[in-house]
């Protein structure tokens, strides 16, 4: 699985996307969910993201996962302020470095495309998702577009979703009636673990 790309991981660090992650795509991601407890982050890159979830829902806990340790190095200095609310960690999404039923929400954003092999990276959620536990967010879909964006930056094991192979993938996983919303260029998701 690649690191991060150069131009990705200046702009995920950027107070731009901070600020854009925590105002527009966050609640277009959660589209009205409520967040509790254990929370975990599987690719997070620089935390813009974690950043927000634990802004936005002041009791949860976060740990994000990235197998790239300089976005771990960055992530952990963005949620320093958050205290033992959020921890980091290198971590490969396809062979999760937690026990079995260790959160109650996995939460993915933009990343699974950099994973040639991502219906690993959904077992491992649902794996690690405690009964009743949501797999939560948005991916890009396989469109020529998303393919000439990441073949120009470097990732040439790209391999973006479909909504058949995804619904496919979480069923198989082992998630309950998952919902899909496909847009398009992204598709968001929920998908509940049976408890």
């Amino acid at each position: 699985m690649p690191i991060m790309p150069v131009g990705e991981r200046v702009f995920c660090r950027t107070a731009f996307w901070g600020v854009l992650a925590r105002r527009l795509v966050l609640p277009w991601v959660l589209s009205g969910l409520s967040v509790a407890g254990d929370v975990l982050e599987i690719g997070g890159g620089g935390g813009a993201m974690a950043a927000g979830t634990l802004g936005r829902y002041p009791t949860v806990r976060v740990c994000v996962a990235d197998l790239d340790p300089m976005m771990v190095r960055a992530t952990a200095r963005r949620l320093a302020g958050f205290g033992s609310r959020a921890t980091t960690q290198v971590g490969d999404a396809t062979a999760l470095p937690f026990d079995d039923a260790s959160f109650d929400v996995v939460v993915s954003y933009l990343m699974l495309h950099h994973i040639g092999r991502w219906e690993d990276a959904v077992v491992e959620a649902m794996r690690v998702l405690r009964p009743g536990g949501r797999f939560v967010g948005y991916d890009l879909l396989d469109t020529a577009a998303s393919r000439a964006l990441h073949h120009a930056d470097g990732i040439h094991d790209l391999r973006s979703i479909t909504e058949p192979s995804f619904r496919a993938a979480l069923t198989a996983a082992g998630a309950v009636q998952p919902r899909l919303r496909p847009g398009l260029l992204t598709l968001r998701w929920v998908a509940t673990k049976p408890g």
